[in-house]
């Protein structure tokens, strides 16, 4: 529980009212009393519901969403309170409720607030202040055991626990999810990262996990949660089947601000790759209004930038591989209107490929207001063939064969309209050859003069080849090595100029650039001797 004062007095009827914000819209306030002169106004925040995450997840990362990535990897040569100060410092908050939160937890708390509940999300670190009272926590995770593609890559290489599995297992035995616990409360776990509790079952049972839902869970949430405070039982284990994904209309719009002003445009995938889950998702997009409606909660909130977030920003409005230029061009219009700066969580390789006009007029809209702008992009493979085999629609409106061009074409078209891509390669996957490993370098070496960051990623059987088996460190060949020291490479030789762009302007940062470089030049001599031993 915690106490609440704020000193107000209503200028006409002089009663007292609550006028703090951020607990406008929680529903279980209770009244204390006031002051005798009326002017003091006391109130009881006891919410039934308390929303969380780990603490790597409720973080802005200095406003860089690239920061974020670090994450992903385990301690090392930088002491931990200073790594997480580099790449994921806490949110501000006020009392233990943060200005900003991930944005999975806002719609979850959007829907509850819309189904009446009382809920309020919170810092994990001043968790114990709302959950003596507490009757669920809901804990919203990504990567829960460090077993997604980036985490896994960097924990088999480093053999350490990446940073996101440490903090998230620490949040569970904290004293405040304890103590909770023995009050009666549910824990309900959700999040992109739900589907790893399939790979550690026996993980929820030994700390107290009540019910791990996976999948977009607006649509039963309430039910779920009504039945919890009923007290009748519920599935261990809830998935979400694709069919049973809601409607646009079906999905709230967030009522508080979103870390970095993060706003859904969009969800599934047309393309149908076959080692991801999202394209297992029917393809919806938001109207523009209700993405207006979003960023205005952010922008009231003192969230002054924009992330739009889909799994291709370049096929916004499209019912298929093809960009719809209108749309497209009349949504950024709309966004840079309404904010400070803005960049995509992803966007495909060949949709850029397929419109170098249309990228560049989004590029002339964009730059009327930041230098460039950045996004998540999959590469996953230099092989023809096993873009044939795994992902033929990855290079629509291209050919599969023509895979290795479509790559080239689209990252020369981001490099010369400055968006910058964040990029992914797949190591091991099912049916790779020698000669694939030897086709993803040959494409490497082409892509040396493209402004960008190539991260290499162990497969990790998601979608419809999560029956495979995942790729071990101990699988690795010759080639492997290689190919992971290319990547290497590529990323020393960007990185200095990169900081410099994702840091340009900010007085604030001025210092905190130059510890960003002293980090990547240490990082460069090490990975530079790894390669060295590994090699000899």
């Amino acid at each position: 529980m915690l106490f609440v004062d704020e000193t107000y007095q209503d200028p006409s009827s002089g009663e007292c009212r609550l006028q703090i914000q951020l607990y406008q819209r929680v529903q279980s306030l209770k009244f204390v009393g006031c002051s005798a002169n009326s002017k003091q106004v006391k109130w009881l925040v006891c919410p039934e519901v308390v929303l969380t995450s780990d603490r790597t997840l409720m973080s802005n990362y200095h406003r860089n969403e690239f920061l974020g990535f670090g994450t992903c990897a385990p301690p090392n040569f930088v002491p931990d309170w200073f790594y997480s100060f580099l790449f994921f410092p806490p949110l501000k908050s006020y009392r233990g409720v943060p200005m900003e939160a991930p944005y999975g937890l806002r719609k979850i708390e959007a829907q509850l607030l819309k189904e009446g509940f009382g809920v309020v999300t919170v810092s994990p670190d001043r968790l114990s202040d709302f959950s003596a009272e507490a009757k669920i926590i809901g804990i919203h995770t990504m990567d829960p055991f460090g077993i997604g593609p980036a985490s896994s890559t960097l924990a088999a290489i480093l053999k350490k626990e990446p940073f996101l599995a440490q903090h998230f297992s620490a949040l569970l035995k904290s004293p405040a999810v304890r103590k909770a616990k023995k009050n009666g409360a549910k824990i309900v776990v959700g999040g992109p990262g739900a589907w790893q509790f399939r790979h550690r079952p026996m993980f929820a049972e030994a700390h107290g996990i009540d019910c791990v839902v996976e999948g977009e869970a607006e649509a039963i949430v309430g039910s779920l949660f009504r039945s919890i405070l009923k007290g009748e039982p519920v599935p261990k284990h809830i998935q979400i089947e694709e069919a049973d994904a809601p409607a646009i209309d079906g999905i709230p719009g967030i009522v508080k601000p979103s870390v970095n002003g993060l706003v859904e445009i969009g969800r599934g995938c047309c393309r149908g790759c076959a080692f991801c889950n999202v394209t297992l998702r029917p393809l919806r997009w938001y109207p523009f209004e209700k993405m207006l409606r979003e960023m205005k909660v952010n922008r009231d909130g003192g969230i002054n930038n924009c992330c739009l977030h889909a799994e291709d920003v370049m096929l916004y409005g499209s019912k298929n591989t093809l960009p719809n230029e209108a749309k497209l061009l009349r949504l950024h219009e709309l966004v840079m209107k309404n904010t400070l700066s803005i960049s995509w969580s992803h966007c495909s390789l060949a949709a850029v490929a397929s419109s170098p006009k249309l990228i560049a007029g989004v590029s002339d809209i964009v730059q009327g207001v930041q230098k460039w702008w950045g996004a998540e992009v999959g590469i996953e493979t230099g092989s023809p063939e096993i873009a044939k085999k795994i992902m033929p629609a990855k290079a629509h409106p291209f050919r599969a064969e023509e895979w290795p061009d479509v790559v080239r074409s689209g990252m020369g078209l981001m490099h010369d309209n400055m968006l910058i891509p964040a990029c992914t390669l797949i190591v091991g996957l099912p049916q790779e050859r020698e000669e694939d490993v030897i086709k993803t370098m040959e494409l490497l070496d082409d892509l040396r003069s493209c402004r960008s960051l190539i991260v290499p990623l162990f497969f990790v059987p998601l979608g419809r080849l999560k029956d495979e088996d995942w790729f071990e460190r101990a699988e690795m060949t010759e080639l492997h090595k290689q190919l992971l020291f290319q990547c290497v490479e590529h990323d020393f030789r960007w990185m200095g100029s990169l900081i410099d762009l994702a840091f340009g302007g900010k007085w604030y940062v001025r210092f905190l650039k130059e510890f960003y470089k002293v980090f990547a030049g240490v990082a460069k001599r090490r990975a530079r001797q790894a390669e060295i031993e590994v090699l000899q």
